[in-house]
């Protein structure tokens, strides 16, 4: 390491300082916002595209146009908002990034020929039209975005099947299964004795090691406690009186079976995104840990890691979450699957008796060395690598509902390689299921928080005077630990952290403290980009009493003139956030806790190169500075009790809670400080104890002892 060049091993603050104000500037001299794509073909009842820029103030107008005729061009966008069969609205997902949906508000129904119902599609293609999305400000468009709608109607076979579902029964109350080891429909199981699908002979392999017990259909004997398994002969000494009288159906097995098979009836239809589908294959809805079925019938695949290795042709289990790493070593460009996915938009059974298609996101990172490293191992002669389009990472979300799909969503990250010797890929792979359809967000709880989901923040829509949902992170380093590479993680819920990044900082940039401040400021600035958060796990986006309103401590810039040549005072290098919870109740016995209040403040620090004890050439160099940023949750109290009086805060010998010997508790039970049982209660019990007390002592023995001695005196 003594013959590597520093600048090798951190980049210049110069060039990474100047693209942090190239970056800002053209944030503050371009305002403008822009669709992203700018066209789209929607074939479905829903269509979703991205705002891009300072989105703070844009308000989306919605209308229809028409080609021209002779030229075929569209009408330049305008502000004028008119009533169409489509409702926009709009989700900030970043601080420049803002989700725009279209869903039609109309029956997709092909109408019957005797039909009344005017809600309905008179032709096979239903929708056919061009709508106009204009991003206003002020009055004035700012971007546009066309729509080009050809949606067909949903046709169902004339043998759609019957509605009826056949109802499931509680299985608490069902009685043990008949034969529990009988697993595979159709097929003998072996050493399952009670299984009807095995022969004569199949049976004669394993009849004397049939499965005991219950799970072998075998009941177990009767317990000796039972009262009915006692007789007057061998009857213990404690029998009938401490024996059980219950019936052998109440087991330790209830509801471990079914009773009997029975299964839900789906309707069978195509989807509406096509005219005509061919019938899937299999129909069967899913259940908990089985694969996911592609419409040809392959297993639908991602990458997770097995035995402790990246397996690239891994099924996805239902309802089973994942996310993982998986480290690739590259020589040349790769060719094949993962790294390279040219085309994801498989269709996959959805369990309901249709097929789901994955929705697929493109997103394009300008720099890649967050997702590797270099190879020393290979000799710097070798050829230099330029791979483009990349597959670095592949998130999805699965919307499921009742055994089946409502949608999935991919975001599939791209990007760009270079490098002069072989490099270390790390991609990411990631499945989350989430319960609703596709606009259905996770919730942190219900009603209160669970420890360990992320804080629920948000933001107010001025458009829909509703709460749109926003994010409160904090810092995570990877890689190298610099910000520039550093990535964000939401606040969860519970638990406190301390995390930073490193920012190099050479001589140069100490003479221009206001200018290092600032982009301290917006570094630390983008962590947060709320001004609510959700009292509760799961707040309502229209009731604004579920919200409560940041509390933001703003710095005091007055160190700022003590700088000096060598040194920037006031540097807002921390950011805390406190954030203060209650136990608001129970349900169930599991207290619900929700969040009292949040603020956000920065921690100033003084920055200052270390010259090592006066060696000048230390300080001509760029040292790394720490950004750090920490959570901390502070619990009130559920329930103080009464304030302590002068007495007890005194003398604390006579304090029950600071002392062993509690003398107030020898007047049990006339005193309150026994909290066993309710204090009427224990009273009567006292009072009976003493009633029974002076009966005996007046019936008893030594009671008239002393009478007959007080006679025998008198006379």
């Amino acid at each position: 390491m003594a013959n590597v060049r520093k600048d090798r091993i951190f980049p210049s603050f110069s060039h990474l300082f100047g693209f942090v104000l190239l970056v800002v500037s053209v944030a503050h001299a371009q305002n403008a916002v822009v669709f992203q794509p700018s066209f789209l073909t929607a074939t479905g009842p829903a269509v979703t595209a991205f705002l891009l820029g300072s989105s703070s103030d844009v308000i989306l107008n919605l209308r229809r146009v028409f080609p021209s005729n002779l030229t075929g061009s569209i009408d330049s966008p305008s502000c004028a908002d008119e009533e169409t069969q489509w409702t926009v609205t709009k989700e900030q997902i970043g601080k420049a990034v803002v989700r725009v949906h279209l869903r039609l508000n109309r029956s997709l129904s092909l109408c019957a020929e005797n039909g009344t119902n005017p809600d309905c599609c008179s032709r096979r293609l239903c929708v056919l039209e061009t709508l106009q999305v204009s991003a206003c400000v002020g009055g004035a468009p700012q971007a546009s975005l066309l729509v080009q709608a050809v949606i067909h109607a949903r046709v169902f076979p004339a043998t759609a099947g019957s509605d009826n579902k056949t109802i499931i029964p509680n299985q608490v109350f069902q009685p043990l299964g008949s034969c529990p080891c009988d697993l595979t429909t159709g097929i003998c199981d072996v050493r399952c004795c009670c299984d009807k699908d095995c022969s004569s002979e199949e049976l004669k392999l394993f009849v004397s090691r049939c499965l005991p017990g219950p799970f072998g259909g075998q009941v177990s004997p009767t317990p000796e406690y039972q009262c009915s398994a006692q007789s007057s002969e061998n009857s213990p000494d404690w029998f009938p009186f401490l024996c059980v009288n219950s019936p052998p159906e109440n087991n330790p097995f209830l509801g471990f079976f079914y009773h009997g098979s029975t299964m839900t009836s789906v309707p069978a239809g195509p989807s509406f995104q096509k005219a005509v589908v061919s019938a899937p294959a299999s129909a069967s809805p899913y259940v908990q840990e089985s694969p996911l079925i592609q419409l040809n019938g392959q297993f639908f695949v991602i990458p997770q890691v097995v035995l402790g290795r990246c397996g690239n042709n891994t099924p996805v289990a239902f309802l089973r979450n994942f996310k993982v790493k998986c480290v690739t070593l590259l020589h040349s460009c790769p060719t094949g699957f993962p790294l390279q996915t040219a085309e994801l938009n498989s269709q996959v059974m959805d369990g309901l008796g249709g097929i789901v298609e994955v929705d697929v996101t493109d997103e394009v990172v300008s720099d890649a060395d967050p997702f590797i490293s270099k190879s020393s191992a290979v000799s710097p002669e070798e050829r230099s690598l330029v791979c483009e389009n990349v597959t670095l990472s592949l998130d999805y979300k699965f919307y499921w509902k009742a055994n089946g799909f409502t949608g999935i969503a991919l975001t599939r990250t791209l990007g760009t390689i270079i490098s002069n010797t072989s490099v270390v890929l790390t991609t990411r792979y990631s499945a989350v299921f989430l319960n609703g359809d596709v606009m259905a967000d996770p919730a942190s709880g219900n009603p209160g928080y669970q420890v360990g989901k992320p804080v629920v923040a948000g933001i107010i829509d001025n458009g829909t005077a509703s709460m749109q949902k926003a994010f409160i992170n904090i810092w995570k380093p990877v890689h190298d630990g610099l910000c520039s590479a550093a990535e964000r993680e939401p606040v969860l819920f519970g638990k406190n952290y301390t995390s930073g990044c490193l920012l190099p900082v050479t001589k140069n940039n100490l003479t221009q403290c206001n200018l290092l401040r600032e982009t301290v400021t917006n570094l630390q600035d983008g962590l947060t980009a709320a001004a609510y958060v959700a009292k509760r796990g799961n707040p309502d986006l229209f009731t604004m009493t579920d919200w409560l309103t940041i509390s933001f401590v703003s710095l005091n810039s007055s160190a700022a003139a003590e700088d000096s040549a060598s040194e920037c005072r006031a540097v807002p290098a921390h950011v805390h956030v406190q954030v203060w919870t209650l136990v608001t109740g129970f349900v169930e016995s599991v207290p619900q806790r929700e969040i009292s209040a949040l603020q956000i403040s920065f921690g100033l620090s003084t920055w200052a190169l270390d010259c090592g004890g006066g060696n000048g050439t230390l300080c001509e160099e760029a040292q790394l500075l720490p950004i750090t940023s920490s959570v901390t949750f502070i619990d009130i109290p559920y329930n103080t009790g009464p304030p302590k009086t002068r007495f007890q805060i005194n003398f604390t010998e006579y304090d029950c809670d600071r002392n062993d010997v509690c003398w107030p508790e020898l007047a049990f039970p006339f005193t309150r400080y026994y909290t066993g049982e309710p204090y009427s209660l224990a009273l009567a019990k006292g009072m009976i104890l003493v009633f029974f007390f002076i009966t005996a002592s007046i019936l008893g023995s030594p009671w008239r002892q002393i009478r007959q001695a007080w006679h025998s005196a008198a006379f």
